[in-house]
């Protein structure tokens, strides 16, 4: 079904590998529409309680193929960004459903913004992330703008952006970008771990805090008070909520459907 990506289901999780190695998964037209087609599968997909998103070889994604763009000649940036990658992050965004970050290698432009665009960031010691626009003269994008400082803050936000610093999978994790480091021989590992762990959660609850949370970064606090009152109410009629407080009390371990 698809060309430049990979997609397997498996015991509620899915799998999402960007699949262009030879170019270190960098993103022509073909992967980005894809990628958002791939995106709404798993979300429509009712089996599919996690989802993983990574890249094939060494590399996350060297971000746009700038060799492609090249050869398609010249092209409005902004309508790409409209139709190409926003609906991307949008997507990732908007899933009800966890999104981790396999990041297997370098993450590069929009690559980083791709990666930092999810829940959950588990990186290989091998892995790099760099905002790398400013040296071909161009600003961040795909939402990097929006992450970058409200994770690391302002300051070093702008350093990231205006220098290219590239950062080593462990310079990232001591500033906050992302969640875990591992050797690169445990990092399948650990990501189905992740992955298991949420496939197996109240992905319901965990839907209603992913929006919450994405609210939280800009809403002021009473709004953010009204909004977990509203989330709270439909959690508290869940089949989990249900299922957790009975488990409780029989002093068990809950089995968890994601409704």
């Amino acid at each position: 079904m698809f060309q430049s990506l990979l997609l397997e289901i498996q015991d509620g999780v899915a799998t999402i590998t960007l699949n262009r190695p030879e170019v270190y998964n960098a993103f022509n037209d073909p992967l980005s529409y894809e990628l958002q087609n791939a995106l709404k599968q798993v979300e429509k997909d009712k089996e599919v309680r996690a989802v993983v998103l990574t890249g094939a070889g060494k590399a996350f994604s060297s971000g746009q193929d700038l060799k492609a763009a090249a050869e398609a000649g010249q092209r409005n940036l902004s309508d790409s960004l409209h139709k190409r990658y926003n609906p991307i992050i949008r997507a990732i965004r908007n899933m009800p459903k966890p999104v981790i970050c396999k990041l297997n290698g370098v993450a590069a432009g929009a690559g980083c913004s791709l990666a930092l665009a999810c829940d959950v960031i588990i990186a290989s010691e091998a892995a790099t992330m760099i905002e790398i626009f400013v040296n071909i003269a161009l600003v961040l994008d795909s939402g990097s703008s929006y992450f970058l400082p409200r994770t690391i803050g302002y300051h070093r936000a702008f350093e990231l952006a205006t220098k290219a610093t590239k950062l080593t999978a462990t310079e990232a994790l001591q500033m906050g970008l992302i969640n875990k480091v591992v050797p690169a021989a445990e990092l399948d590992t650990a990501v189905q771990t992740e992955a298991a762990f949420y496939a197996n959660a109240p992905t319901k609850a965990i839907a209603l805090m992913k929006k919450m949370l994405t609210k939280g970064m800009t809403d002021n606090l009473d709004a953010a008070l009204e909004y977990e009152a509203y989330c709270q109410e439909i959690a508290g009629n869940s089949h989990d909520n249900a299922e957790g407080i009975k488990a409780f009390l029989e002093k068990r371990k809950p089995v968890f459907k994601g409704e």
